[in-house]
């Protein structure tokens, strides 16, 4: 059984959050600043070294200037009906 850090997933779960980053103009060092944390802890998010819970995932896509909820959604669509953890 594969480490769920490392599902399908997840991996479009941290896709998601690299492509709002992305496309909010935000880089790295200005997240991590707008979180109060150093920047290799999002590098390590993004690189799926560091996994992420539904409180962290609300902030940084509240840091990026999205909604929680709509980019939840988003995910939720892209998932297949069966996920494994």
């Amino acid at each position: 059984m594969p480490k769920s850090t490392f599902t399908p997933a997840y991996k479009l779960l941290l896709t998601a959050l690299i492509e709002l980053r992305r496309q909010s103009g935000v880089t790295q060092v200005e997240l991590s600043e707008r979180l109060r944390k150093p920047q290799p802890f999002i590098s390590n998010i993004e690189r799926g070294v560091r996994r992420i819970d539904l409180i962290e995932f609300y902030a940084i896509t509240r840091a990026l200037g999205a909604d929680p909820e709509a980019v939840f959604s988003d995910l939720v669509r892209c998932l297949p009906k069966k996920v494994a953890i």
